[in-house]
């Protein structure tokens, strides 16, 4: 599930260029795939306290293998958001909340940590394997053959799953639906207006079909989202008080530990998921780079994320979660600096891959630590849904940051078109104008070479259209900027959410020992 994302991430060009489509379509499938699975895991997870959660977890694996083939198989870009996005995300919003309870179930205290280091570890694998085996087959082959092996892959471990023990009991089926409507609800407006913030504007409307106030429709979208949720807690808190079970025991989530935990998560996945698509757009648009040649360059990070989270686990005795969590989002939001003063017309391979290193080396040490903080703060009674909140949040975070980032990263790209136009006096007045009108309309990344000639089908006098095209390769790089410092105010932004989080275990003196005893 984590290779999916990163396959898409390295193939955006070959997407965009096989199904005759732009990269504003294939980020909506990105947040989409994001955006059901965290629409639906808390459900998933109750559905597993239903059904049986190694049961739930084997018939989610077949929906998400159903919906691979559909993906390798898929003749328009409308069939791959259908069979991907939402599919294989139904899907992974039965088999993860399954995972997290079966994996928690059968560990405690620090074996448990450890178990979750490994799957953080195991993340980090798929996302070292993801760009570099991805890039590979969509260059050389097809990205098909990828969601292709998906299927294969599925059937094994279904085969292999006879080696889980499930030690919990299904209990009678219950399921609140009124909650997961509103759940389900409340979450996607939330990210359908700040994804479609980019075309609608954020206050100032810009593309908006409709202006209510004269503003954009963003604020108001976003707005219904926050209510529906507000009107899905208040519906959870009135079942519960009732005597009826709720999709979610809202009570668990006044522990201090497990809502810095979800926030952290959150923050993490915005902030990777923001990267992994600001990053790939870089080499690949700006830079002209194929699949492949993106999966090495992102290689850094894999291979860091992968230590680190191995690692991480290994520390928390040691120093606790809180501590290496801040250290995470540190060097992170460094990370992201560091990515952005080499973000030129020329690719600055070392500094750059320091960057990308320093990427994989903070998201490590995060994974390494939250999946266990998420699970530990719970009785074991509530895991399934602990692991549905966790999963929900890691995938509300990489739903809102494809979007949000993409978001700042488009509104930027059309601030520094119009502003180099209108500095660069070599550009009539009538030129600059129409650029306006094309802008307001809306602009996406493309390479030089399809935007000069969409200038040219657009009616643009030839003598000016070099022009234009040096001042609009010159905003991607202010835009791309954009979005990578954008992840790391981020990331700074999220260390106050970190303080809940356990710190350094204590160890007893012989003289409090001594008083134990």
């Amino acid at each position: 599930m984590v290779l999916d994302s990163s396959v898409m991430s390295v193939s955006i060009s070959r997407l965009v260029e096989d199904f005759d489509t732009d990269v504003a379509t294939i980020q909506l499938a990105i947040t989409l795939y994001a955006l059901v699975m965290a629409a639906l895991m808390l459900t998933g997870g109750k559905i597993g306290d239903f059904v049986g959660r190694l049961k739930i977890f084997r018939i989610g694996l077949v929906i998400y293998a159903v919906g691979s083939l559909t993906t390798a198989l898929s003749p328009t870009v409308g069939v791959l958001i259908a069979g991907w996005s939402f599919v294989e995300g139904a899907g992974a919003a039965l088999v993860l909340p399954a995972l997290a309870a079966l994996v928690a179930d059968s560990t405690e205290g620090p074996s448990r940590a450890r178990a979750y280091g490994i799957i953080g570890g195991f993340a980090g694998a798929g996302i070292a394997i993801g760009p570099l085996l991805g890039g590979w087959v969509t260059s050389e082959f097809t990205w098909r053959w990828v969601f292709a092996g998906e299927v294969v892959f599925v059937i094994l471990v279904i085969a292999l799953s006879g080696w889980i023990t499930d030690a919990g009991k299904p209990q009678p089926f219950r399921l609140d639906v009124v909650g997961a409507i509103l759940s389900a609800g409340g979450l996607s407006l939330v990210v359908v207006g700040v994804l479609q913030s980019g075309t609608w504007g954020w206050f100032q409307p810009k593309a908006s079909p409709i202006e209510p106030f004269g503003f954009a429709l963003t604020p108001f979208v976003i707005g219904a989202g926050l209510a529906v949720l507000w009107a899905f807690f208040s519906w959870e808190r009135r079942r519960k008080a009732r005597g009826r079970l709720p999709l979610l025991d809202v009570s668990n989530l006044s522990r201090p530990v497990l809502r810095s935990g979800l926030s952290s998560l959150t923050a993490q996945n915005l902030i990777l998921l923001g990267i992994f698509f600001a990053v790939p757009v870089y080499l690949q648009v700006t830079q002209g780079m194929d699949a492949f040649q993106t999966g090495l360059q992102l290689l850094p990070t894999s291979i860091m994320m992968l230590l680190a989270a191995a690692i991480g686990a290994r520390l928390v005795s040691r120093f606790g979660s809180r501590l290496i969590v801040r250290a995470g989002l540190l060097t992170i939001a460094l990370a992201c600096g560091l990515i952005a003063w080499t973000i030129e017309p020329e690719l600055a391979s070392v500094p750059f891959a320091i960057g990308m290193a320093l990427v994989g080396l903070g998201t490590g040490l995060l994974a390494s630590q939250l999946g266990n903080v998420v699970l530990s703060s719970v009785p074991a009674e509530a895991r399934s849904e602990a692991g549905g909140l966790q999963y929900t949040a890691q995938n509300l975070g990489s739903s809102l940051g494809t979007a949000l980032i993409g978001s700042f990263m488009i509104a930027s790209l059309s601030s520094a078109v119009l502003g180099l136009a209108a500095e660069d006096p070599d550009i009539d007045e009538a030129v600059r104008q129409q650029t306006t009108t094309v802008v307001s309309a809306g602009i996406q990344f493309v390479p030089p070479a399809q935007a000069e000639a969409a200038l040219l089908e657009a009616g643009f006098p030839p003598e000016q259209v070099d022009d234009l095209v040096d001042a609009y390769s010159e905003a991607q790089l202010t835009g791309i900027t954009a979005g990578m410092l954008t992840c790391a105010g981020i990331a700074l932004l999220a260390l106050p959410v970190t303080r809940r989080l356990p710190g350094r275990p204590e160890r007893s003196s012989p003289e409090a020992a001594t008083a134990a005893r």
